[in-house]
Formats: structure tokens, sequence, C-alpha cells
């Protein structure tokens, strides 16, 4: 019989109130393994952590790998560890053999018998060791010679927990996405997050899709970039497309904004705002000829606010601004939330979730959408940091502008 495997795994933050306590003894059972509970301190006010350390028993090796990375992913490590293993890269792109595989939580590797940060940290990357040098590269990018972690020993990890209830601090109204909560109170929640990552010198980065344009909130989000609160606009073609059309033509996939009414023609006013674009050479040129005077993406430019438009096998066009070489988009994507504090997604699932996999989970992300499906999709998918608000992304904007101080369109 196999002699089983017993290792300690220890964690710190608010366990109760994050449901991270039972989260991690539900891994450990649903692995196939058995714990018991060596030591829990729990806080006796509301700002103090609490304390787990989990003695974990498993009868093989598969099943120990599984609970490491399980309890690793929640934020749990082993307190009993050596210096982390390192192998070679053999070819380019390729990683050694059992690589640890990262998450979006603040890590941290043993080199030498000191524990050293993880630069760069993002989910599903490699930690590359540089002498006392440790960050987060994609597999793509790994380069032959260059030295990977390997497997869990040597690493360390800090969860993203958050108490309820809390005063001052972004908590939203404590639960499951819903759309029937006061729209007002949960901005005031996000304007309070906005100006403290302003104050810290952080970035403020949106993720917006083309419905902000179909529900007619362009130009209210066109007046909060103009308003210089903005460090970063991420999107895809749609979204330049469908607000250069309405710029143009008053439509939004040849429906007309105001009457809500297919536009005669309006199939084809895409195609000509894209046409019209191209023939300027990109959309700065165009803002500075005077071919393109107002919309989301002319506020963008006279704002200077670094944008990216990663593009997709469905887009039209596309647009001479969209990146279509997919490696290189996200790359862009990844220069220009360097730094964020804050990530608002306003309705763009695809993008949205794109992004929350590039940034560590002390970054507090925002995401709304009319469908709660969507909305909770985002933590589904890994970023555990998300918060949700359920509503009209119009609505959204508007109150968000007002309670920003943003002056809007028309009044």
């Amino acid at each position: 019989m196999t002699k089983p495997t017993v290792a300690t795994f220890a964690v710190k933050g608010h366990l109760i109130d994050s449901g991270l306590l039972s989260d991690a003894l539900e891994a450990v059972q649903a692995a196939g393994a058995t714990y018991r509970i060596v030591r829990l301190e729990i806080g006796t006010n509301r700002a103090d952590e609490s304390e787990l350390e989990v003695e974990v028993t498993a009868h093989s090796d598969a099943v120990f790998e599984r609970v490491c990375d399980d309890l690793m992913s929640l934020g749990l490590s082993e307190t009993a560890t050596q210096d982390a293993a390192i192998a070679a890269v053999e070819a380019d792109g390729v990683a050694p053999q059992g690589f640890y595989s990262t998450t979006n939580l603040a890590t941290e590797v043993r080199i030498d018998g000191s524990w050293v940060p993880v630069r760069n940290q993002r989910m599903d990357a490699t930690v590359v060791v540089d002498g006392e040098d440790a960050q987060c590269i994609k597999l793509r990018d790994l380069q032959q010679g260059q030295q990977v972690v390997t497997g869990h020993a040597g690493v360390r990890v800090t969860p993203h927990t958050s108490r309820k209830l809390q005063e001052g601090k972004f908590g939203f109204m404590q639960g499951e996405a819903s759309s029937e909560r006061r729209l007002p109170s949960q901005v005031a929640e996000v304007v309070r997050e906005w100006r403290r990552v302003q104050g810290e010198g952080r970035k403020i980065i949106l993720v917006a899709g083309p419905v902000v344009v179909h529900v007619g909130a362009a130009p209210v989000l066109a007046a909060i970039l103009r308003a210089g609160l903005v460090d970063g606009l991420l999107s895809g073609n749609a979204l330049a497309v469908h607000d250069i059309e309405a710029a143009y033509f008053g439509t939004s996939l040849g429906i007309d904004l105001e009457s809500g009414s297919p536009a005669v023609h309006g199939h084809m006013h895409h195609m000509r705002a894209i046409n019209r674009i191209r023939r300027e050479g990109n959309i700065a040129n165009a803002v500075k000829s005077g071919a393109l005077e107002t919309g989301v993406m002319h506020a963008t430019v006279e704002a200077r606010v670094p944008f990216c438009l990663a593009g997709s096998i469905r887009d039209d066009g596309p647009l001479p601004d969209t990146e279509m070489d997919l490696i290189k988009a996200q790359a862009r994507y990844a220069e220009i939330l360097q730094n964020a504090g804050l990530v608002v997604i306003l309705s763009s699932m695809l993008h949205g979730i794109g992004t929350g996999n590039m940034i560590p989970a002390d970054v507090m992300t925002v995401c709304v959408d009319i469908h709660p499906a969507v909305v909770s999709k985002l933590s589904d998918r890994g970023s555990a940091q998300s918060k949700g608000i359920v509503t009209d992304v119009g609505a959204f904007l508007r109150e968000l502008a007002e309670q920003l101080g943003v002056e809007l369109p028309n009044g």
C-alpha cells in the first residue's frame, strides 16, 4: 500500500465572510483527500483577519497534486517548503514538464532561502527566474535557456479576500449580482473606488462593447473620456465601427438612434463608415482632418486616451486601427493595463473576460451588463475580484457621469 502524503497548508485573510474557509475544505474533499484543522484563529473585530492551518492527507500522488493545485488557486500555501524547483526551457515557447501555472493572486517564489515577489502577476502564465528576479511570462514568450519554476514547492500565494458590510471600502450589496438594487448606491461604490484609485496614481481602464452605442450612450461615454477621467480604452472593432457609424449617419447597426426604426439602406451604413476612415488612413487622421467630429473614438483621440481595438474573425472591414494580429492585440491590452487599479467592463463579455485574465487579483473589476449571466461569468472564469452590476449600460453611464461631476451633452 502506498504511503499517504501529508502536508500542512496555511492561509490568512477574511476567511469567513469571503467563503474561502468552506471553499478550501470542500476542495480537499472533492479531490479525494481528507483534512484536519490544525489551527483556526478567527478575528474578534470586523477589521481582523482570520488564520487557518489545515493538515491534508492524500493517498496518492495524483490526489495530492490536485489538492495542491486547487488549494493554491484559492490562496493556500504549504507551510513546510524548500526553494522552488527550476528547470530550463529547451525550446522557444515550450515550458518544462510540470511547470507551475500561475493564478492572478499575488505570488512569491523561494530562491536561495529568500521569498521573491513575482512581477507582472497574471493567471495562466509561467514563472521565470533570473537571479533574484521572478516574473510571469506567457508560454508563447518563453525562450530557450530561461529558468522556469516547476511544481508547487517554494511557491506561496496571497488570497484576495474581502469582508462583508465594509465601511468606506468597495463591497456593493454583498451577494450575487441582482437587478433589484438601487443603481445610484451601486454607482456610488464605483465612484468611491474610482476616486481612491486616482488618489493612488493608478489607472482607470474601461472595456466597452458596441452595446454602449446601440443604447445611445456613446455621447455620455465620450463626455467621461473628454473629462480626463479615463486612462485607457479596450475594445474590439465593433465599438469603433458603430460609434463612427452613429457619428456619420445617426444609426447603429442600421437602426436610427432617435426613432429606433430601421433606416433606409441602414445595413450599408457601418460599411460606409469603415470606408471613410480607411480613406483617411486611421481614426486619428480622421479626427485631425475634421472628417470625424464627434463620438467615443473622437473623444478618445482628442483626450489622448490610449486605446486598443482587438480584432476577431467576425469583423467587417476592419478599421485600420483594429489589430488583427491577436498576439499583438493581447500585448497592447497588457501594456495599457499596466498599473491599473480599476477596470470597468461595459457590456463586453468577450473582451471583459480577456481583460480579467490579464490583471492581478488586487485590481478591482466592475462588470456592468443587463444579463446576470454575463455579469457572473467573469467570476466563473477565475476573476474572483469582479463585482457585478445588472443594469442597462446606458443608465449606468449616465449615473456614473453625474456622480463624477461630468457635464453631459444637451444638459
